[in-house]
């Protein structure tokens, strides 16, 4: 039983057909438009090419944003001039089969629940820590969306109060502390101050700033430096991460997202500030940790697996 997804990203749309066992039948890619027709237009005709001779029961269309639990309007898209917009209504109006619209962090979450590092539990909170901080929650085997749809915006968490002004609008946001960015603050202010950070320093003075993929490559060689700009990181998401876990109790936390290359370099701290700031240690079964397995096919099959549950409930 195919189904299609959708992933709008901010340079590309991605497109498969998926079968049921999260596998990829074939893919399309576009460049995204610049306004909100041109990437309806993308998206239907995306749909019109992968069902071709193929049948599938529905597609799921990912994006960032508020989307309503009918799975239908996107109440807000940050990046895409989208307020309280119909979005499943003009698309379904064009296509021969039904359509869910999903934000594009669940979808993900989805996934890695489904058929990636997380096929193995009921509860799994996941993290996919790039330019900012996203996330899903799965609850009892059920993709957690909120009363109004609009939940699990794990990375517009407070964790400082009165802290950084995030993107949000809000202050103190775990995104300013825990995402790539605030990777790359890190790294300068480590850079700055010689040291451990020479490593640092000396990329930046020869390329004009440090990159997230120059960062990368550091970790990768254990620079002290780029391994303590980790370490900070790490810390954050491990007291983000115990926060959740109060609240949510589940078995495993995913991280997922480019920062998550460092695998283990990036876990380690993250679950030593974890255990530090776990309330009632000790008498809490620790989660297990883990980086997230699907990388960049993650929202497409989501999308798709999620449009073809809807389809069978119906």
């Amino acid at each position: 039983m195919h189904a299609i997804g959708i992933d709008i990203g901010g340079t590309k749309i991605a497109g498969a057909l998926v079968d049921e066992l999260g596998a990829i039948i074939r893919e399309d890619r576009v460049p995204t438009p610049k306004d909100t027709k041109g990437i309806e237009d993308a998206v239907v005709g995306m749909i019109d090419r992968l069902a071709a001779d193929a049948d599938p029961v529905g597609a799921g269309v990912a994006a960032a944003g508020f989307v309503d639990a009918a799975r239908s309007t996107v109440y807000y898209a940050p990046n895409i001039a989208w307020r309280n917009e119909p979005l499943r209504q003009k698309i379904e109006a064009r296509v021969d089969i039904p359509v869910v619209i999903e934000n594009d962090a669940n979808a993900a979450g989805w996934a890695e629940f489904r058929f990636g590092a997380g096929r193995l539990v009921s509860d799994m909170v996941i993290l996919t820590i790039g330019t900012g901080v996203g996330g899903a929650i799965v609850s009892e085997d059920r993709l957690f969306r909120g009363g109004f749809g609009a939940g699990a915006e794990v990375g517009h968490m407070r964790v400082v109060p009165g802290g950084l002004l995030c993107g949000c609008g809000a202050r103190g946001c775990i995104e300013q502390y825990g995402s790539g960015r605030a990777l790359q603050r890190y790294a300068n202010e480590l850079a700055d101050q010689g040291g451990i950070g020479q490593a640092l320093a000396d990329v930046r003075a020869r390329t004009g700033r440090l990159s997230g993929s120059d960062i990368g490559d550091l970790i990768q060689q254990d620079d002290p430096g780029a391994l303590a700009a980790l370490r900070q990181l790490g810390d954050w998401l491990g007291q983000a991460s115990a926060s959740l876990s109060a609240v949510l109790d589940p078995q495993m936390f995913v991280f997922g997202g480019g920062v998550a290359q460092a695998g283990d370099r990036l876990l380690e701290p993250i679950r030593s500030a974890y255990l530090e700031n776990l309330p009632a240690r000790g008498y809490h079964p620790e989660p297990e940790f883990r980086i997230a397995e699907l990388v960049n096919d993650a929202g497409v099959v989501g999308a798709a697996d999620l449009a073809r549950l809807h389809a069978v409930s119906r």
